[in-house]
């Protein structure tokens, strides 16, 4: 039960198949580290529409109430999204570990 709960920060806009499909592989690198990852915007677009601004903004709001019982943010790949930007600037005003990978998963 001593898992750390790691949110998953990496692009969702663009090609959100592609997209929700690296975030689920970087999901499943931070559960083979030994964590609980939580990846919201492989959630969210399930039922909110990410094009409608009203259901973004909600979108992100949820994603920042998690992120605040999350122990680290983990931030993937080479792109920096708007959506992504806040989620770090939300982390590092609130003092949290924040990590970077590549999209080969490397530390950097």
């Amino acid at each position: 039960m001593g898992r750390r709960m790691i949110y998953i920060c990496s692009p969702l806009r663009g090609d959100v198949r592609r997209n929700i499909a690296k975030a689920n592989f970087y999901s499943r690198f931070a559960y083979e580290k030994g964590n609980l990852p939580l990846a919201p915007h492989t959630i969210f677009p399930q039922f909110l529409n990410d094009e409608e601004p009203k259901e973004r903004k909600s979108g992100m709001e949820m994603g920042l109430q998690l992120l605040e019982v999350c122990n680290e943010l983990w931030v993937f790949g080479p792109i920096i999204t708007d959506g992504m930007k806040a989620e770090i600037e939300y982390a590092r005003k609130h003092g949290m570990k924040t990590r970077y990978f590549s999209e080969d998963l490397e530390e950097g």
